[in-house]
């Protein structure tokens, strides 16, 4: 069975939820050889994480941000690791809440998510820059 694997370098935004569906599959020729596989997608930080939600209406992610700042407020007292900014700990949080890595089914050459799904990137730092990620592709 074949693998691919390969990373792919998101452009630099700004805190929220982004979609990346569209950069990530642009970054991904090689899908059109599978016809049926695994997508496993790993973002190489520790302050941004990967999804995959609500494709179409903006304000599920403008409310998932909400929520996660509300969850994981910055300048909480009883933060140590501030030495970055007070977004660095709650972007590590934030991290860990939502993950770092999601797995996707390939069928006939494409990533195999339902009409209403996108990958998200949850960039959580005010200005994180470039955003790495593992692309590996497996299946036949």
């Amino acid at each position: 069975m074949p693998w691919h694997q390969s990373e792919i370098r998101l452009r630099p935004r700004t805190r929220g939820f982004h979609l990346v569906t569209n950069e990530i599959v642009a970054a991904l020729p090689e899908l059109g050889r599978f016809r049926v596989g695994t997508a496993h997608l790993f973002i190489q930080h520790t302050s941004a994480s990967l999804a995959i939600n609500e494709n179409a209406d903006p304000d599920v992610r403008a409310d998932m941000e909400r929520w996660f700042d509300h969850a994981v407020p910055e300048h909480a007292p009883y933060f140590e690791h501030t030495a970055e900014g007070p977004d660095d700990m709650p972007a590590h949080l934030k991290a860990v809440l939502a993950g770092t890595s999601v797995t996707i089914p390939i069928r006939e050459g494409r990533l195999a998510l339902g009409t209403w799904q996108g990958i998200y990137l949850g960039e959580h730092r005010e200005q994180g820059g470039s955003r790495t990620v593992v692309a590996t592709l497996f299946g036949e």
